[in-house]
């Protein structure tokens, strides 16, 4: 018999109105029961809008409800270890938004909260779940690229919604903490979650607000087979959101556009009548709608993941040991963006291949050989070969 879930949502936001709609429009079998928010007045709100049975404002009975037994939590960063933590005790399933942790020491503690409860945990990273990227990954693991060598995520908007993402000591940093986590996620999610990061190298700085956390970040992460991930994030992009992913591999490249390319824009003088997709500075002009919002960001195949994977008994695809992972690369992010050199990632708790061997291409078996480099076909047909002598070192070209 499939089972059903009673849910405890915490946190009655941005979040966690789109945990809501997706989860009672696609996961019928799954309701809020509970919604917990700081604010009476958003809580009732929510708990009006979607026929939920209770709300309120008291975060420990929201968790303890009998009636419910997974808890969802959408609240800002600095809440996230408190939550998780209660909800471990009460003995309920515990699915988290990003990022997990402030950083990779609250991150741990949630892990261990959740594993000594033995409850089941899932790391809510919508952004791997989008159809394009299930689909391009599905592509990568079945060989399509080759050995994937460079993944380049990119997320950047006019800055976030809540007044709290803004507070560095609450959100735990800036734009880097904010995005960066979707962009790592993707990129370890490409080159291989098995595969370990090594070190990065990061610039951050404040460009454009008067806050004291970053609203602009680029970094290199490199991972122990040599590959390499690019994170591009910022607040102060103008336009809506932008969502790019690059993947880029020894025998084929996809490129994704998530949210501004997508196909479907249009103009207008007058107006559209209200919201037009997130982060859309305005309703009028050119406009890059999204057909349907939460599909296409990743919600819809989160959730189905996530309680899917509960009810068999599984590990889901991200579990709050992903988490833990992706916030010990934002904090060698931090770290470098202060030293300015590369900075090592501190994993105390890693559970992936401790190969730091670069995983090669293929070679002949000949050392003396000369091997391919590159070929191509010249304006006048001919096909141009470069080589490359293994025991020597030089390179001859040849033309066919």
């Amino acid at each position: 018999m499939i089972a059903s879930h009673r849910i405890t949502l915490l946190g009655a936001g941005f979040i966690g109105a789109f945990y809501t709609h997706t989860l009672h429009k696609y996961r019928s079998r799954e309701r809020v029961q509970t919604v917990y928010s700081r604010s009476t007045e958003r809580a009732a709100g929510l708990a009006a809008e979607w026929g939920i049975a209770k709300h309120t404002t008291d975060m420990k009975a929201a968790i303890e409800d009998p009636e419910t037994d997974t808890v969802i939590i959408g609240l800002p960063n600095h809440l996230h270890l408190q939550a998780a933590t209660m909800a471990a005790a009460a003995g309920k399933a515990v699915l988290c938004t990003k990022p997990l942790g402030r950083n990779a020491e609250e991150a741990q503690r949630m892990l261990e909260a959740v594993e000594k409860a033995g409850v089941f945990h899932a790391y809510l990273e919508d952004l791997v779940y989008t159809p394009k990227t299930l689909k391009s990954l599905d592509a990568v693991h079945k060989g399509a690229l080759g050995k994937v060598l460079w993944v380049r995520s990119r997320e950047t908007h006019p800055g976030p919604h809540s007044a709290w993402f803004w507070d560095r000591e609450m959100a735990g940093g800036g734009a880097l903490i904010d995005m960066g986590c979707h962009c790592t996620e993707i990129i370890r999610s490409f080159i291989g979650k098995e595969v370990k990061p090594v070190e990065v190298i990061c610039w951050a700085d404040t460009l454009m607000h008067q806050i004291d956390a970053e609203d602009h970040a680029i970094a290199l992460v490199r991972f122990a087979n040599h590959s390499i991930g690019q994170i591009e994030v910022s607040w102060a992009f103008r336009g809506g959101m932008d969502l790019r992913d690059e993947v880029a591999g020894s025998e084929g490249t996809i490129w994704l556009d998530h949210f501004l390319r997508t196909g479907f824009q249009y103009y207008t003088n007058v107006g559209a009548g209200g919201y037009v997709a997130e982060k859309a500075e305005s309703d009028k002009g050119w406009l890059f709608p999204v057909g349907d919002e939460a599909n296409e960001l990743g919600y819809t195949h989160m959730f189905i993941d996530a309680f899917d994977a509960m009810d068999q008994g599984k590990k889901p695809v991200e579990d709050f040991y992903d988490g833990y992972v992706v916030n010990a690369i934002i904090d060698a992010c931090y770290r470098s963006a202060k030293s300015r050199i590369w900075e090592p990632v501190q994993l105390s708790d890693w559970r992936g291949n401790s190969d730091t061997t670069p995983s090669a291409l293929p070679r002949s078996a000949d050392a003396a050989a000369d091997e391919l480099v590159k070929q191509e076909v010249m304006p006048d047909g001919r096909l141009k070969k470069i080589f490359r002598n293994r025991k020597s070192g030089q390179i001859r070209e040849q033309i066919d």
